[in-house]
């Protein structure tokens, strides 16, 4: 995936048809949109492993993406049409990615390859 930061950018910005959007406006959990975001978040952390310096957006939107998500998406009002547990994953790998970014080391065993939630 060589346009990973561009839709980093996209996603972190809430883009016509991103994740971000599509929750906080639409009310509606694209797993589409998910996989692209949480894919590109993962190949950018792969890539820039043990990087000194960040830029402020990329922080930024790592960390909104992995708290906003879960506090908006557990609101009563938000449908939620898939599986408790597909939601729990989800969750779970925003914070894993949000981990790695920030600390700079991937939380799962060298032998273990992520794969997005579909």
């Amino acid at each position: 995936m060589d346009d990973y930061l561009a839709i980093l950018k996209h996603e972190f910005e809430a883009g016509d048809q991103s994740f971000l959007i599509k929750i906080r406006v639409w009310l509606d959990w694209d797993r589409a949109a998910f996989t692209r975001l949480a894919t590109a978040m993962h190949v950018y952390c792969l890539k820039h492993a043990g990087a000194v310096v960040v830029e402020r957006w990329l922080a930024e939107g790592f960390w909104y993406l992995s708290t906003f998500t879960r506090d908006w998406t557990t609101h009563p009002n938000f449908p939620r049409i898939y599986g408790e547990t597909y939601y729990l994953q989800t969750y779970e790998q925003l914070d894993d990615l949000a981990y790695w970014f920030f600390v700079g080391s991937s939380p799962y065993e060298e032998r273990f390859i992520f794969e997005p939630l579909t």
